[in-house]
């Protein structure tokens, strides 16, 4: 018989448990291509149009120490191409490259295949939740930034 514990009902362990059983499921279905969730989410940020490597680092709170090696893989397997801004050179846009859009497609099937494990019955189901969790992320972050704040002081 399966008892409870403590832990089990804490909301904070509720969202650590779905983020690392996300993380892991997306870990299995990107291994194909040889891709880490957050090069996976670099290549969808860039899949429309092309981003500065800041305007990716603030999309994904990812700061430049993480996100440059990681771009620099990608460019050295090909899927992204990285240039200098014609108009500011100290800007280095981001692209996908070839190769990169040609994967991209199968990437997106592969990944499509995770919704059901959401258990989600509507777009608007999944609206709601992404709207609740963004609000959890900025609360957490308002209350972390007051606590530096305070310690500080």
């Amino acid at each position: 018989m399966f008892m409870s514990s403590k832990v089990d009902r804490m909301l904070c362990f509720a969202l650590y448990s779905a983020s690392h059983a996300t993380s892991q499921a997306y870990r299995s279905v990107l291994a194909p291509w040889d891709l880490t969730y957050t090069q996976f989410l670099v290549l969808t940020t860039i899949a429309d149009n092309p981003r500065s490597v800041r305007g990716i680092g603030e999309e994904l709170g990812l700061d430049s120490g993480t996100l440059s090696p990681l771009i620099r893989r990608l460019e050295t397997r090909g899927l992204v191409i990285r240039s200098r801004d014609r108009e500011d050179e100290r800007i280095v846009k981001v692209a996908l490259s070839a190769d990169g859009s040609a994967i991209r497609t199968d990437i997106e099937k592969a990944v499509a295949h995770l919704s059901p494990a959401y258990g989600l019955n509507s777009d608007a189901e999944g609206a709601e939740l992404i709207a609740r969790l963004n609000a959890i992320t900025a609360g957490m972050h308002a209350l972390t930034t007051s606590t530096r704040a305070t310690s500080a002081a």
